[in-house]
């Protein structure tokens, strides 16, 4: 009878090991969460500094521009220097400290004086702009897939992270998406009333942020090549042999392209006229949360690039819906909840995508670099962001912008409706036709059986 009741508790008491665990999931996606908020919140920065700072729009769009373009450079160092990390509580995890950074010069960079003079302005945002984005989000951006595949230990834990874990990040922006312009409505109509703003958003944003380092550990050792440092040149050859990596990043050059240009706060503000319906329309993405609980059983019947391909068209699609929203708040409901669900694949696959990428390493006997690989996707993503918020600020002053005007000449109102309609579309049709360049789909049973085989051999899985 004991031998029987023994039997039957044995499943209960592996059954744990296989999965994710509902705690870690949350412990995992903080910080995810805690930048999602950080995003959302520097898309308002452009016209912060316009109609807040009277910066000229020109003048933001380049400044905003070069800081990203600064962000590409560092983005790259940020790989090598995490592959090249080799501490006692990990690779990765130490770098998640940086989340104390982002916050604190993000209040910062919404804090900025409003007596200064204009260069001392631009100098305080660029400043400011250079640390966030540039060291200590480039860091977490740097560290994040290397963390990942240190933390957990099989593909159906990335695919549940990726998947469920994001309904967390998804309801979290969803929160941020509709309090934040309803506040910024309200409060932000001076200096003093942004400072405030911004730390009700910062203090709970980086206490949730910390909670990755504190209870996520590193306790996968997948180094099956050089298990210690890596050389810089043994990064050059994976990046030179692996080519795959190109395609995404070029995926996330344009997705960070559009989302970055900040031009959504403009279109409420000067085309529907009414900044404060931004959270009303951000409420109405709840409706793809559905989607997201699907995700993890469409990616087992269809590959990663058809998923993506239809994400695009699907984007693409409520991009055109937008351009002839104008003000009608049911279609621009409907183009919203298009391009949100479109953007559902790219956002989860991506991380996947670098994984794969790492995992090809692996198997060609390279080292897997997850933090270079990382870094070009981020140096990419950054450079997209870059032009993308770089072109709006030069493409509203050319059309006649300015942010003293409280209405704006019919030029730079057509601008604004084609910065967020039909710009867009003609880049995410582009990038669905360069999809075909990816080759790993068909590639990765196999690859994910030997490299398994390779580290049972070195004794590296528990």
């Amino acid at each position: 009878m004991e031998a029987e009741v023994l039997v039957e508790q044995v499943p209960v008491k592996k059954a744990p090991k296989d999965k994710v665990g509902a705690w870690r999931m949350v412990a995992w996606q903080s910080r995810a969460l805690s930048i999602s908020c950080n995003v959302l919140i520097l898309g308002f920065l452009s016209i912060y500094c316009t109609d807040t700072l009277k910066i000229p729009a020109a003048l933001v769009g380049t400044l905003l521009m070069a800081t990203k373009l600064f962000d590409g450079v560092t983005n790259l160092l940020a790989g090598v220097i995490v592959d090249r990390t080799n501490t006692k509580i990990g690779r990765a995890r130490p770098y998640e400290l940086s989340i104390i950074g982002v916050w604190l010069c993000t209040w910062l960079l919404f804090a900025c004086p409003p007596g200064f003079s204009m260069t001392a302005k631009v100098i305080w945002v660029f400043s400011m702009f250079i640390f966030v984005d540039s060291i200590f989000s480039t860091l977490l951006n740097a560290n994040n897939t290397a963390y990942m595949v240190r933390a957990f230990s099989k593909q159906e834990h990335y695919v549940a992270i990726s998947s469920y874990g994001s309904i967390i990040v998804f309801l979290g922006a969803i929160a941020v998406n509709v309090s934040f312009p309803m506040l910024m409505a309200k409060m932000a109509t001076s200096p003093e009333g942004w400072k405030t703003l911004i730390a009700i958003y910062a203090v709970p944003s980086l206490l949730i942020g910390l909670l990755r380092f504190f209870f996520i550990k590193e306790t996968n050792n997948v180094d099956t090549v050089s298990g210690e440092k890596v050389n810089f040149k043994e990064l050059m050859a994976v990046l030179k042999n692996n080519r795959n990596i190109y395609t995404i990043a070029l995926m996330l050059f344009v997705f960070n392209f559009v989302a970055n240009m900040g031009v959504g706060v403009y279109y409420f503000t000067y085309i529907v006229k009414n900044v404060g319906l931004m959270g009303p329309l951000a409420l109405t993405q709840v409706v793809i949360l559905p989607l997201v609980f699907l995700f993890p059983m469409i990616i087992r019947k269809f590959t990663t690039t058809k998923l993506i391909f239809a994400g695009l068209l699907i984007m693409s699609l409520g991009s055109l819906v937008n351009f002839f929203a104008m003000n009608n708040f049911i279609l621009l409901i409907l183009g919203g909840i298009l391009t949100g669900a479109g953007a559902v694949p790219v956002s989860m696959l991506s991380a996947l995508m670098i994984i794969d990428c790492a995992d090809y390493n692996e198997w060609q006997g390279r080292p897997r670099a997850e933090g270079t690989l990382g870094s070009v996707t981020g140096f990419t993503s950054k450079i997209g962001a870059a032009i993308g918020s770089g072109v709006m600020g030069i493409l509203l002053s050319i059309a006649g912008y300015t942010g003293n005007a409280a209405t704006q000449p019919e030029s730079a109102d057509l601008m604004i409706r084609l910065l967020f309609s039909i710009i867009p579309l003609v880049l995410y049709l582009l990038v669905a036709l360069t999809l075909k360049f990816y080759k790993l789909d068909k590639l990765m049973p196999q690859i994910r059986k030997d490299n398994e085989e390779r580290r049972n051999q070195m004794g590296l899985t528990k």
